[in-house]
């Protein structure tokens, strides 16, 4: 009997912390079938076929991933302040800047430079912990990270630290590009 209980231990405690992720991020439950806590990552490749090439792309590895939702959980609410850079206030480009410094990335502080690190990737192909932007007028840019399901965590001007749904109008209609970090 009790070995038949420890058999289903790691499934209990697997539902216990993607229910405590749904539930931080406000999600629909079918988020937790992304199965971020658990999630194992491949490796995309491929070779040169004729005019088509692409050099191989690493996601975040699961854990890395799972500290960044971490320190989303503790930022989550934080309000908006351009140029700001603490919990009295953060913008965009800073808060993804922190939340990869918890994962040992270093990543530059405007948008407009974290665009240009990385390798670009096309919005199918996103994983979670790449970054997301998005023109937002013709001199200024956002930035998020892509967290699985459509959704991307970022500071936000009207509701601070929160998640937002790439397939929201205002987001659909205004992204740009996307890029894989580490």
């Amino acid at each position: 009997m009790l070995s038949k209980t420890l058999k289903f231990l790691p499934v209990f405690i697997y539902c216990l912390f993607t229910s405590q992720y749904v539930h931080a991020f406000n999600l629909p439950k079918s988020f937790d079938s992304d199965n971020l806590k658990n999630r194992t990552y491949s490796t995309s490749s491929r070779t040169n076929t004729d005019s088509d090439s692409f050099t191989t792309i690493k996601p975040l590895h699961s854990e890395a991933v799972n500290e960044i939702l971490d320190e989303y959980h503790d930022w989550k609410g934080v309000k908006y302040r351009w140029g700001g850079d603490s919990r009295r206030g953060i913008d965009c480009s800073a808060f993804t800047r922190r939340m990869f410094k918890e994962i040992s990335v270093h990543l530059p502080r405007t948008s407009s430079e974290q665009l240009r690190i990385g390798k670009k990737i096309s919005k199918k192909h996103l994983k979670a912990g790449d970054l997301v932007f998005f023109k937002t007028s013709r001199r200024e840019r956002h930035v998020g990270i892509y967290v699985g399901n459509d959704q991307f965590i970022h500071a936000s001007t009207k509701k601070g630290v929160t998640t937002s749904s790439l397939n929201n109008s205002y987001w659909l209609k205004n992204y740009e590009a996307s890029v894989r970090v580490a």
